[in-house]
């Protein structure tokens, strides 16, 4: 910042008024076994008493991004806000192609010791690990990739396994 110029202080973000039924849902949520929807409540009853978001996530034990999500979230959402969204990503990582989907169904008739391995049996993080050295999966993937690629050909890892 040079000498003598002065920077505008930011409007403090705040959750929009809540209506009576939402207001009612937020002192509700308060008595929550669910500690996210207590926490959650406990943010934007701040937040419409105009605490700042900072004051705010160091009270409930937040970040302040999280603070600034709940109350983006009630604003668009009102209390059904409350209750968090799954934490499933949107999107699934394909470990391999087609081609290589069959090749790693394949892997699973043959033994972890044909590629230098001292046991007989696979593990999901071993599958993972050798289908990036035999070329199958372009980067390396975890384990849960590499079941979720068995799921989606067809193949059910604890049948695999056995």
């Amino acid at each position: 910042m040079a000498c003598g110029t002065r920077r505008a202080m930011q409007t403090p973000l705040l959750v929009r008024p809540p209506t009576d039924e939402e207001r009612r849902a937020l002192v509700a949520g308060l008595r929550s076994v669910d500690t996210s929807v207590l926490r959650r409540c406990q943010a934007l009853l701040a937040s419409a008493r105009g605490e700042r978001t900072s004051a705010i996530a160091w009270t409930v034990g937040f970040s302040e991004q999280a603070v600034r999500n709940a109350i983006h979230a009630f604003t668009a959402g009102g209390s059904a806000a409350l209750v968090p969204g799954s934490s499933r990503p949107r999107a699934v990582r394909v470990a391999c192609d087609a081609d290589g989907g069959a090749r790693l169904r394949d892997l699973l008739h043959r033994s972890p010791r044909e590629f230098g391995y001292p046991t007989g049996a696979w593990t999901l993080a071993l599958l993972a690990e050798v289908a990036h050295a035999e070329s199958l999966a372009a980067d390396r993937v975890t384990g849960e990739t590499v079941s979720a690629t068995l799921a989606r050909l067809g193949v059910c890892w604890r049948r695999a396994e056995g």
